[in-house]
């Protein structure tokens, strides 16, 4: 209690004195002008009828949720919120692309801003408020989750522009009503609004599915459709906001092993002071930098004029809006130094010396330069040095243990830490993708055995159907562009590989360009996510034709997946992870194989044999590029095992 008390009036003195109080009777602008406004009572009645309930008591309950949800900007206060913001974020040096920044300063100045950010940590919610205020930008409402609105805390956040809200709120038609409502007022009054694309942080380091709330509401009130039940009163002159995709990055991160025990089963620390408390005491250690980049800004009533012209419209025209907003999220998340490292010794999962770390990074460095993407902090990744700072900061935080007791030092993974080292991977692995998938398609036009009965197209169409099915596999795991869209990368890096337009394809020259390509990906990329499907196919087609629970599916992969990474039938412990085998359970659903019935068992252990033999060829790159790991299979052995063998040693 001593210690919670002590931080309780930490965070007191930080701000002024009146900070302690409750928001002001009289309520933010937008309570009161929703309260007055003619639209937003008809639809109030309108929900009372709908309901069948008294329209006063449906009046109180929205003016109590209006009141809950509703966030102020306090100069005073703000000033004491950004100084406990630098105190949280003691532990980093904050980065921002000033010239980016200057940019949407002008933005600013004209338009409304929906600053769309990607949620990897708690900090998110104090590096971006910070480094807009102390640029001068208009004030920013936040959007956060109800269980943060702590006492005491929550009351001085609400007086920063923090918006609370619910998240199950399917059962509650009449809290939806407000928030929309709510929404589509700030965006009249032309505040700039923020919010986390993903609903929530991300576990695995890599951007999680959008979550579409947020956003439909926004859309309603750019496209002024009646939102709420009744259009009468929108004009023609709705407002727009411009769409700003934010992306916050980290060196590293004290909470990452919180959340990955989570991932192995452990129950989520609940919000309260104690956890603030211990949150707080955490960011005592240096743990590098954080990056604030920003996205391509977009105007969000085009983007939906465009899309209905396409014939997109309604929840489908949100579901391509919240897409776009991912990839340009993705396209503005800078390479960090500790990304490179963790992607090179967890493809090796062994000890290293800086010098073979070097030498995985060399080609990962050349192929980034290539495709032109931006590295945090303008690093080199070529620089022995700044590699080696790397391996300090990651064994100083316990991801990495060092030995140096021998000829020369070397790191490797700590024991329990391969998912904390896949997080920090993952927030670069999406610029890897495509590439690790035009590998296999390699691969596999380069097993054709002669004789093969091939497609209009050839050996070339081969390895274009390979790549769409490894789309289709991966697609609930990466965000994708459309399939046109993503024909066009994979040419980008066949032009890499070759140096100009690739017209045809033979399984020799396919041969070829895999063995002498550089760098080899698939290995690092996509074998902890394929291995962990793997492992839920292989308890999925376990129970033949009968029904599924699914929480019973979940713990019996997290205990199967044990046993498979101690004998090494995976290829590292990172593929035991809830938050994998949750995904691998999203397509195993698509694919209809959840659902009880006659020859859904077969279609089960197809789906298992397809995951097998796609194993099978990403170890078969990794066995390429010199992986020593060797990997064992999880398929029982077979006769077509010979067969299988002879094909590797071909390649």
């Amino acid at each position: 209690m001593t210690v919670v008390r002590r931080t309780r009036d930490l965070a007191r003195a930080a701000l002024p004195r009146s900070v302690g109080e409750r928001l002001p009777a009289a309520p933010p602008r937008e309570v009161t002008e929703l309260l007055h406004d003619k639209r937003f009572q008809r639809a109030v009645a309108a929900a009372a009828a709908e309901q069948g309930r008294d329209e006063e008591e449906v009046w109180a309950e929205v003016k109590g949720y209006l009141h809950e949800m509703a966030a102020a900007h306090d100069d005073r206060t703000a000033q004491g919120w950004a100084r406990l913001g630098e105190w949280f974020l003691r532990a980093y040096d904050v980065l921002v692309d000033e010239d980016d920044m200057q940019e949407l300063r002008r933005l600013d100045r004209a338009h409304s801003l929906a600053l769309a950010f990607s949620h990897r940590s708690y900090l998110d919610g104090m590096v971006i408020p910070n480094a807009l205020s102390s640029r001068r930008f208009s004030p920013t409402y936040t959007f956060g989750g109800a269980n943060l609105n702590l006492p005491v805390i929550g009351t001085v956040a609400s007086r920063t522009g923090l918006i609370f809200i619910r998240r199950a709120t399917q059962e509650i038609p009449v809290y939806r009503l407000a928030l929309r409502s709510y929404i589509r007022q700030m965006v009249a009054n032309k505040r700039n609004l923020a919010w986390s694309i993903e609903g929530g942080r991300t576990r695995t380091g890599k951007l999680r599915p959008p979550v579409h709330g947020i956003l439909k509401y926004l859309t309603d009130a750019v496209q002024a459709d009646g939102a709420d039940g009744v259009d009468e009163d929108a004009g023609p002159d709705a407002p727009d906001v411009q769409v700003v995709p934010l992306s916050v990055v980290y060196d590293q991160l004290h909470e990452v092993s919180l959340m990955t025990e989570e991932a192995r089963g452990a129950s989520k620390t609940p919000e309260d002071w104690r956890w603030l408390v211990r949150f707080a005491r955490l960011q005592r250690n240096r743990l590098g930098r954080a990056y604030l980049t920003v996205g391509e800004p977009f105007s969000l009533r085009e983007r939906m004029a465009e899309l209905a012209a396409e014939g997109v419209t309604g929840h489908q025209a949100v579901e391509r809006v919240a897409l776009d907003i991912s990839h340009r999220l993705n396209r503005a998340t800078p390479v960090t130094t500790t990304a490179i490292v963790s992607l090179a010794l967890l493809g090796a999962d062994r000890a290293l010396t800086v010098d073979e770390v070097l030498d995985t990074v060399e080609p990962l460095a050349a192929y980034i330069d290539a495709r032109q993407w931006p590295v945090a902090g303008a690093a080199d990744l070529r620089d022995r040095s700044t590699i080696r700072r790397a391996l300090a900061d990651l064994t100083r935080s316990g991801v990495l243990t060092a030995y140096d007791r021998g000829t020369e030092p070397v790191w490797k993974i700590g024991d329990d830490q391969h998912l904390v080292a896949a997080f920090y991977r993952n927030t670069v692995i999406h610029i890897l993708v495509e590439r690790a998938i035009g590998e296999l398609a390699l691969l596999t036009v380069s097993e054709l055995e002669p004789g093969t009965e091939l497609p209009a197209g050839g050996e070339l169409q081969v390895g274009w159907e390979e790549a769409k099915r490894m789309r289709d596999l991966l697609k609930f795991e990466f965000f994708f562009p459309s399939r046109a869209g993503f024909e066009d990368d994979l040419r980008t890096e066949l032009q890499l590989l070759v140096g100009e337009g690739v017209t045809e394809m033979t399984p020799v020259k396919a041969r070829e360009l895999l063995v002498n390509a550089r760098p080899h990906l698939a290995h690092l990329v996509l074998r902890p996510f394929l291995d962990a499907y793997l492992v839920v196919a292989d308890r999925l087609a376990d129970l033949g034709d009968a029904p599924v629970d699914e929480a019973d599916l979940l713990a019996d992969s997290l205990a199967v997946g044990q046993q498979w990474a101690l004998q090494r039938r995976v290829a590292s412990e990172e593929s035991i992870s809830l938050e994998l085998f949750r995904t691998a359970l999203a397509l195993a659903r698509h694919k209809g194989l959840l659902e009880a019935g006659d020859g859904v068992g077969s279609a089960r252990e197809a789906f298992a044999a397809e995951l097998r033999d796609t194993v099978r060829r990403v170890n078969i790159i990794g066995e390429i590029a010199g992986d020593t790991v060797t990997v064992g299979h999880p398929e029982p052995r077979s006769p077509q095992k010979s067969e299988q063998k002879s094909r590797r040693e071909r390649v």
